[in-house]
């Protein structure tokens, strides 16, 4: 059975600068979480903490409910896959896939078939005689993959191991990484920058800025709820506008009154009349109509399957909307009308720091 993780009120400091700051997480057995966030979030030294490569300044690291707070890194039985892929150049990929059950005395037959296992899984036995040097780069982190499961280890830690591989390779790699670490029922810590890599790998998302955690759920619900306007910002994109409530529809949905004076409807929410909000509605939420918020085309880019339409609007705004590749797209300088999915416009308290300072990736 694969274990759980538990993250106890971690916090790591350098100086007087938290690079983590009071996290509290559970991973649960088998689960597949990725740590996403900008550079600099943290999310690279949460899993060092993790894996006992730092210890932490305040707060435990329970595995299977044990403490090993102070358990060092060789002694937690996790195997960790690097951005920088960190094979041995000297040595085929048979032989690095086979040190892990070398340094742990494994008997030398059983090295063997457990390095030709897992070189199988990853699809590279036939280079298992060739050096690191001769693979492309995707094929290398296949054999990182490969030689960090060989030990046995029932918890895999993956810092970035895609970034450095080219588009279309890291697409098929991170699926072929699900396949696997769900073949083996193996609990997995992913990190990355890479809103899209976290939607399609993970069973549950942990987002962080700054430190901290901002927002975590299945991919599917962070992206159709989220708990903040950062998380909104960050995971996918989303037109974001201020405004204040003006009053709520028959059936209790908010009523906000825009820049200008224009009101559209959005979800239902617990907010007072004239509280000042800011609302939260992605392009794909966003149509063009008869009536409606007036706004003038700025650009026009085809991304393949979709037009994806830029406007400003009367409000001063910037608003962005998608219409499909089989219609015709609108010209810069043409006048539309817009409206707003209410369901699914999402209404956030106005922060104190201001829109700029709630959605800055610092």
């Amino acid at each position: 059975m694969a274990p759980k993780i538990t993250l106890d009120h971690i916090s790591m400091k350098f100086g007087d600068f938290y690079a983590v700051h009071d996290i509290s997480l559970d991973v649960e057995e088998g689960e597949y979480v990725t740590i996403l966030g900008p550079s600099g979030c943290g999310k690279t030294t949460l899993i060092k903490v993790i894996s006992g490569i730092w210890h932490p300044t305040e707060g435990r690291v329970l595995i299977d409910g044990e403490d090993v707070t102070d358990v060092p890194l060789e002694d937690r039985d996790m195997g960790y896959v690097f951005q920088n892929i960190a094979l041995f150049p000297n040595l085929t990929n048979l032989a690095n896939v086979e040190y892990g059950p070398r340094v742990r005395a494994w008997p030398p037959e059983e090295q063997r078939a457990t390095a030709e296992k897992y070189l199988k899984l990853v699809a590279m036995l036939d280079r298992a005689g060739m050096f690191p040097g001769e693979l492309s780069g995707g094929e290398q982190q296949k054999v990182a993959i490969a030689r960090a499961l060989a030990s046995g280890s029932k918890i895999l830690m993956l810092d970035e191991p895609l970034s450095a591989l080219d588009a279309r390779v890291r697409m098929e790699l991170r699926y072929e990484i699900r396949r696997i670490v769900k073949e083996l029922g193996i609990t997995v810590l992913h990190v990355t920058h890479d809103q899209e890599e976290a939607m399609s790998v993970s069973d549950r998302i942990v987002l962080m800025r700054a430190g901290r955690v901002h927002d975590t759920g299945a991919p599917l619900d962070i992206y159709r709820n989220p708990q903040s306007i950062f998380a909104a910002y960050f995971i996918g994109e989303t037109n974001l506008l201020e405004g204040y409530v003006s009053g709520w529809t028959k059936n209790g949905r908010t009523k906000v009154r825009l820049r200008g004076g224009h009101t559209v409807r959005a979800e239902k929410s617990a907010f007072a009349t004239g509280d000042a909000v800011v609302i939260s509605v992605r392009p794909e939420n966003v149509y063009t109509a008869d009536d409606g918020l007036k706004a003038k085309v700025v650009s026009v880019v085809f991304m393949g399957t979709f037009w994806r339409v830029r406007t400003v609007a009367e409000t001063g705004d910037y608003l962005e909307y998608n219409v499909s590749g089989n219609h015709a797209a609108p010209r810069p300088g043409d006048q539309v009308m817009l409206v707003f999915n209410k369901r699914m416009t999402k209404v956030f308290a106005r922060p104190a720091e201001g829109l700029e300072g709630a959605i800055s990736l610092e």
